[in-house]
């Protein structure tokens, strides 16, 4: 019988325990972002344990988290971080709200991505921007596990997402995966436009904690790929979106 653990990492993913250098980069990416936003009014929606809004809480006028996960809420708040319960379909916030907000590797294991997204922008102020992260389709690996035979297996299980979709789903649907198509087709007809779309890879640190040497290698490879057309096989996707009216 599957541990309850497993069962939530296959439902809400893992939240970030630590801090080490994918988390740094990440968040200089998301500063470079937000520019003066950052000293704004700050939503992470979906912020599991706040290691991402306990760094973005001392610039800012407010910042909140929200995370759907009571435990998780719970400890989060256990470290001074203002926190409120709730689900990203339905934003306890009035329109308008904030200057930024962060979506870090959430999107994909809510219940309805288009809600969601349509709640972000909703709760978004005009010039206000959505930094967001989430799994890319082209990356050569499903980073969240899948079902088979009825049992999860958890780890990096190599090219299921190349499946069909159908296929790919039958064998992951606990966890979406995204195009760019995709992510436009979420975003169509909504007041926004888009800073900075692209793909990234991954910092590793797990291998490199194993074996320096060849980690710091296939990051500083990996991280080049970035620059190339061969971004497309990234792990995540980086888009900067920002509400125009």
């Amino acid at each position: 019988m599957e541990s309850a653990h497993l069962q939530k990492a296959a439902q809400r993913g893992e939240p970030s325990y630590v801090w080490r250098a994918g988390q740094e980069r990440r968040l200089q990416m998301i500063l470079e972002a937000a520019g003066p936003r950052a000293n704004g009014d700050i939503l992470e929606n979906g912020c599991g344990l706040g290691m991402y809004l306990e760094r973005l809480t001392p610039a800012a006028r407010w910042a909140v988290g929200l995370e759907i996960e009571l435990p998780r809420a719970q400890q989060a708040a256990e470290r001074g971080l203002c926190v409120v319960g709730g689900a990203g379909e339905k934003l306890p916030f009035p329109d308008g709200r904030f200057d930024l907000i962060l979506s870090h590797e959430v999107l994909e294991h809510v219940e309805d991505d288009l809600k969601a997204v349509r709640e972000m922008v909703r709760v978004l102020r005009k010039g206000g921007r959505i930094v967001l992260f989430c799994p890319n389709r082209g990356y050569p690996f499903e980073t969240h596990g899948i079902y088979w035979r009825g049992r999860y297996r958890f780890g990096n299980i190599p090219l299921v997402n190349y499946l069909p979709r159908a296929w790919r789903n039958r064998l992951a649907p606990h966890v979406r995966v995204y195009s760019r198509a995709d992510l436009e087709t979420l975003f169509a007809g909504l007041p926004v436009r888009f800073v900075r779309r692209t793909v990234i890879f991954g910092a590793y640190d797990n291998i490199i904690a194993r074996r320096p040497g060849l980690g710091r290698v296939l990051r500083g490879l990996l991280q080049f790929l970035e620059r190339t057309p061969l971004r497309t096989l990234g792990l995540s996707h980086f888009w900067v979106i920002e509400k125009t009216t």
